[in-house]
């Protein structure tokens, strides 16, 4: 049976836990606020980016830039999103489990698969499954930075254009709220899927809508490398932003579940020392009756 001064331990690490659970809720939630208003403000743009290129490139040729050309699938590379660090919840766990699905899909439809991570978590993670991994980038959910997220999409421009991959599809968490976050799994490359039969038409009526300044090629060298590098943003900035508000919660669960946990513990401790008091008094009364007789 613990003693008081077991128990008095016991309650005092559970006081410390809290306190840094409840510091590190505090710091979550600052660095939320940085990221999310960040995140916000490139939603919109990114948006709309997105789908003037798809609406672009239906009209185009596909051989008009190198990002856009069709090719028959062979190797596919899945981009997988994670953190740096944990106590997070099931943020990542829920990330490497739809990754991992994807790939195993992939798999069984006879693709090769090529494997980029973002993360410690997803570079372990591969790593204890002896899964090869193309590349790997670190450190970056603390603190995105746009150079950071340049350096990811240059290096998937690079192979896909070199034809080493075929089409590349990112797997992260996006945010949604402060308590729910969505796996997603967007399709980076090429820029739009092959067009479905009876589209083909209606993509060369609408090609008639634009008119290019200077160019199509010069709008297209310029704008769908861009588009790249700030999808390849928007899913850091994402990832960053659901990952401190996964940690959010899970620090005031934390928070919670300790408090709990002194309750209990401070009952244990009065109960014990109840018991201790109750016991010496029996003593003593015992002593008193023996001295009596």
């Amino acid at each position: 049976m613990a003693t008081l001064r077991d128990i008095q331990k016991r309650i005092k690490a559970v006081e410390n836990t809290k306190k840094i659970t409840k510091a590190m809720k505090m710091v979550a939630a600052s660095k939320l606020r940085k990221v999310q208003s960040r995140m916000m403000d490139l939603r919109p743009y990114a948006d709309k980016m997105h789908d003037v290129l798809i609406s672009l490139a239906k009209g185009a040729d596909r051989e008009s830039h190198p990002l856009l050309s069709l090719r028959p699938r062979k190797t596919v590379e899945v981009v997988v999103v994670t953190s740096d660090r944990g106590l997070c919840g099931a943020f990542n766990t829920n990330i490497l489990k739809a990754a991992q699905g994807a790939i195993d899909n992939y798999k069984k439809e006879g693709f090769e698969i090529s494997i980029s991570t973002v993360g410690k978590k997803a570079r372990d993670y591969f790593k204890r499954r002896d899964v090869a991994v193309r590349h790997s980038w670190t450190d970056i959910s603390g603190s995105v930075r746009f150079s950071s997220a340049e350096e990811i999409a240059n290096d998937i421009k690079e192979n896909y254009m070199n034809e080493t991959i075929d089409e590349v599809n990112v797997v992260y968490n996006a945010f949604k709220s402060m308590v729910a976050q969505t796996v997603t799994t967007a399709k980076l490359l090429p820029l739009s899927p092959p067009e479905e039969e009876g589209e083909e038409e209606a993509s060369a009526e609408s090609a008639a809508d634009f008119i290019y300044e200077p160019s199509m090629e010069a709008i297209f060298d310029r704008l769908i490398p861009r588009n790249v590098d700030i999808q390849i943003y928007r899913a850091l900035l994402e990832s960053s932003a659901a990952e401190e508000a996964a940690r959010m919660s899970a620090m005031e669960n934390a928070t919670q579940s300790c408090t709990e946990m002194v309750e209990t513990l401070t009952l244990q401790y009065n109960k014990a020392r109840q018991a201790s008091i109750t016991g010496e008094l029996m003593d003593i009364v015992g002593g008193v009756e023996a001295l009596k007789g």
